[in-house]
């Protein structure tokens, strides 16, 4: 008869726990629907009003006084222009941190939205048109969105949810600290202590109601560097008095493009070694006595990054000193982001969230990509789950799709509330498994 007893206890648990995770996620969707216009609104906002990295002072304001006006402890400043919302929930529970990036870049939009940027701004001494290339505006607004509806949930929510509000994701200026790294040195994950963090980021070519994840090594690390060739000038007419930097600059070049092809087991990761800027002279019939090159190195693994490191300088230096020029090789640059790297055991525990949110069939597990985030920082700290969710609009090619990071750029408005869903469920769901073990 106990054990009868027992039993029956224990199954109603089973059956009202399954209850309570279903009324939560009910109550996060209708919550969902009526702050999705807001979300939108907000992110149209913020979209005219871009802001470059660290310069974030009016979009922080924004999100200060929304947090505020949902009684949310709110800490600014942090990391530069940074904002942290601290919301306890009525409930004992883990410390959970949720982040959106706030800065924007310096690209001209040309997509002919009616919201469309016509800011314009100095970066690095230069004036330049400022857009939100990569969809920050819209991680800021998603997660406006959650804090609204989680502290309208508090009497059910287990724990603590940080919000972090970042700056300068995609790099401070030249001389300036900034980013996730700057947030985790001044103590973003402490006080209360992070257990886990969940990040999104929207993407243009994945169709809307779409999520996509990869366990381990999801985005490649990047560090970006600078090359300066030094030769010896002399009249274009008479090139056999120069050492030509140009000419090296470009065998240079060509040589960096077989470190990837020649040096790096291809069937195990990916790699990229780019050259994005080369600056040198001024006239046709003037050789110059130096030119300076800037590239980027993306890896999916710390021993890659070693060795395309190690090369990069040896290839350099080598071909430069064959030619009688010199080089100076300086890498990392300004940048060093590591792999961005799902937690195993966290993502397996969490993709039921995921694929609740979704539907099991719009959940995608995909290949490591080579781009880079420096959600990457807060991940090598506590346990962290970065995924994509869907911006491009239903039915179309992603081909035709503007890329991030170009004037084209464009995500559909509908692809937010499903960001909105998400974190919410994750934070809910992560609270229960937290309780298992």
């Amino acid at each position: 008869m106990k054990k009868l007893t027992f039993f029956i206890i224990a199954l109603f648990n089973v059956f009202f726990a399954s209850g309570q995770s279903s009324n939560y996620s009910e109550l996060i969707a209708k919550s969902a629907d009526k702050v999705e216009q807001k979300v939108i609104a907000w992110r149209h906002d913020i979209h005219q009003n871009p802001e470059l990295g660290n310069r974030e002072v009016r979009t922080a304001e924004l999100i200060a006084k929304h947090l505020q006006s949902l009684g949310i402890e709110v800490k600014t400043k942090v990391g530069v222009t940074g904002v942290v919302g601290i919301l306890k929930g009525d409930k004992a529970g883990p410390v959970i941190a949720l982040r959106a990036d706030m800065d924007a870049l310096p690209v001209e939009e040309k997509n002919g939205l009616p919201f469309a940027s016509k800011v314009k701004t100095m970066y690095n001494g230069k004036e330049t048109s400022v857009m939100h290339a990569c969809g920050h505006d819209a991680h800021v607004a998603i997660l406006m969105g959650v804090a609204e509806v989680l502290a309208s949930m508090k009497k059910d929510l287990k724990g603590t949810v940080k919000f972090i509000f970042q700056p300068a994701e995609e790099g401070a200026p030249n001389g300036e600290e900034g980013g996730a790294y700057l947030m985790v040195k001044e103590g973003v994950l402490e006080n209360p202590k992070v257990e886990a963090i969940f990040g999104l980021h929207i993407n243009s070519q994945l169709e809307v109601g779409s999520l996509s994840y990869r366990p381990a090594g999801f985005m490649a690390g990047a560090s970006d560097f600078k090359i300066t060739v030094k030769g010896k000038p002399s009249h274009g007419a008479y090139p056999w008095l120069s050492v030509d930097p140009i000419l090296v600059a470009s065998q240079i070049v060509v040589s960096l493009q077989q470190i990837v092809s020649r040096n790096i087991k291809l069937t195990d990761n990916a790699a990229v070694v780019t050259i994005g800027a080369i600056n040198g002279g001024n006239r046709g019939n003037i050789i110059p006595e130096q030119v300076e090159m800037l590239g980027t190195v993306r890896t999916l693994s710390n021993e890659d990054e070693e060795l395309i490191f190690n090369r990069v300088r040896q290839v350099a230096e080598k071909t430069a000193e064959a030619a009688g020029a010199t080089a100076v090789v300086e890498l990392p640059y300004t940048i060093r982001y590591p792999v961005t790297f799902n937690d195993v055991a966290l993502t397996k525990s969490m993709l039921a969230s995921l694929q609740k949110s979704a539907g099991v069939e719009n959940v995608l597990l995909i290949p490591s990509v080579t781009g880079s985030e420096d959600f990457s920082f807060y991940a090598q700290k506590v346990p962290g789950l970065f995924f994509r969710l869907g911006g491009m609009s239903k039915g179309k090619d992603p081909k035709t799709a503007g890329p991030h990071h170009t004037p084209q750029f464009m995500i559909d408005d509908t692809a937010f509330k499903l960001g909105v869903i998400t974190f919410c469920n994750l934070v809910f769901d992560y609270a229960e498994e937290s309780k298992k073990q």
